[in-house]
This record gives C-alpha cells, structure tokens and sequence, in this order.
C-alpha cells in the first residue's frame, strides 16, 4: 500500500512540476518584449538571440508534435526503448514550444522598429552576426543530409536502422545547439558593455525557474518507469534544462553582482551604452563610423 500511495504521489508531483515548468518557461517569453516595448527600442538587446529562438523553436515544436500525434515516430520510439516505450514528451511541451515560437517571432520583429512605429534610433545593432549565420546554414544542411540519408537508404519505417526518428532527433539536436549559442552574444554584449540594461532579467529568472521544475520532472518519469533511458531517450529535455541553469546563472550574477543590481529599463534618450553593430569597421582611438 505504501508503495502505491509513494508511487502516485510521485505521479502527482510530476504533473505539477509539468505545469510548473511549463508556466515558468511560457510566461518567460513576455517579459523582454514587454520590456522592449516599455523602451521603444531594442537597444541592448541583439537580434541574435531571438532569431536562433525562432529557428530552435520552429524545430523544438515540430519534433514535439511528431513524438505525440506521429504514429510511425512513437512506435519507432517504442521499438528502441523496449523497457519504457512511452516518450516523455507531454502536451505542455508542445504548447510550449508554440508560444515560444510566436513570441520569438515577435520580439525578433522588433528590430524593424517602423513595423512598431518606433523612432529609429543610431547604435542599435539589427544585424546577426557571420557565426549565428552559419549555425543557421549548417544546421539545415545537418537535417537536410539527415533526411537524404533515410530516404536512399529506404529504412524510413525501420527502427533498426536510419528512420524517421533520426530526422527528429536531428530537430532535438539543432534546438538544443541554438539553445547553446544564442545566450553566448548576449553574454559577451554585456560584459562588454559591463550591463544587463535592456536585456530582461525577469525573463532568466522565470527561465531558471522552468528548468529546475523540467529537470526534475524528467527525473521523476524516469523513476517512475525504472528505466534511466528516458532522459537519454529524451536528450533535448535533459539537455535543455542543464544548458539553460548554467546561462541563467550567468545572467544573473551579471545583473545582480557584476554589474549592478540595475533596473531592467532607462530613459529613452539614454544610449551610453549601445550595442554596435560589430561589422562596421573600428576607427582610430576605437570608435565605429
């Protein structure tokens, strides 16, 4: 009795965990756009951080879709994970990954500042620089390839060999690359800049939120199933939560010890500290023209 009792409490906390994570991370989205639209302006925000969201995102949301409502995709995942056939993925997650993508597109959007009939203002960088550029290119060409390889092999339907199943996990991986690099930029812009003013610290505190309570959600299905091959099952979700903790943590002593605390927002005519765009060339004694 006491391990029933133990074992749906522990399906319990995994739904509210689930939930938890789920409004941390979604509602995570808002605060740099409403922050942004505070300002009129993306000044100390660069552009690459939500252009990677939105093509990670573009695939965090179909891979999702495919492992819930795919039937060849969830019966290859059965047939490699014979101990727990079920995918750890969850209706939240696909919710999730929607409303990021929409509000990546949104704020993204916001570095045409005449589309929000904003002033444009000098010393604000709307270009993404070459690298972001080429994770971009390399990525597609990565899923690409991935796909040109299951189809003339003609193992799309066999678990066995390359499948379907691969080219989703090529989207987890992309998501979770885009995920590594888009926070580097912003990380460098800031101490550069040595503050966080314009970049959202509510947004990585949410975040750090949602990926404790996704981490420990993934660790209480895989107990539950007595199979460990559920966060190896599901590396995007594992991977996601450590990588997003050590960058929250980073913004955060950045924000609150290195270079402040500092409210999030200035006065609008105040561009100090601009990000510049870093393609245009350095003059002497180190200004841009």
């Amino acid at each position: 009795m006491a391990d029933t009792d133990g074992h749906q409490a522990a399906i319990i906390i995994s739904w509210l965990l689930g939930w938890i994570y789920f409004l941390a991370w979604t509602i995570s989205f808002f605060p740099q756009a409403v922050l942004n639209i505070q300002r009129k302006t993306t000044q100390g925000l660069l552009p690459d951080f939500p252009l990677l969201n939105c093509y990670g995102f573009s695939c965090y949301t179909l891979s999702t879709a495919l492992f819930l409502f795919s039937p060849q995709i969830r019966a290859q995942y059965a047939a490699r994970h014979t101990v727990s056939p079920e995918p750890t993925v969850r209706i939240n997650d696909l919710a999730f990954g929607a409303i990021g993508l929409t509000m990546s597109v949104v704020t993204y959007s916001m570095f045409w500042p005449r589309l929000w009939r904003w002033e444009h203002k000098p010393g604000v960088r709307r270009h993404v620089n070459s690298i972001t550029m080429g994770l971009i290119w390399g990525s597609f060409i990565a899923l690409l390839t991935t796909i040109i390889i299951v189809v003339s092999k003609g193992t799309a339907g066999d678990a066995r060999g390359w499948a379907w199943i691969d080219v989703v996990y090529t989207m987890e991986y992309i998501k979770l690359v885009m995920t590594v690099f888009k926070y580097i930029p912003q990380v460098v812009a800031n101490f550069r800049r040595r503050s966080t003013i314009g970049w959202s610290i509510t947004q990585q505190l949410l975040d750090f939120t949602g990926g404790i309570g996704s981490l420990l959600q993934l660790v209480i299905d895989s107990s539950l199933q007595s199979d460990w091959s559920g966060l190896t099952g599901n590396p995007l979700k594992f991977g996601l939560a450590n990588i997003s903790l050590v960058f929250d943590i980073i913004f955060i002593l950045q924000h609150f010890v290195l270079f402040g605390p500092v409210e999030e927002s200035t006065p609008k005519d105040d561009q100090s500290r601009d990000v510049i765009d870093d393609r245009e060339p350095l003059l002497p004694g180190g200004t841009r023209a």
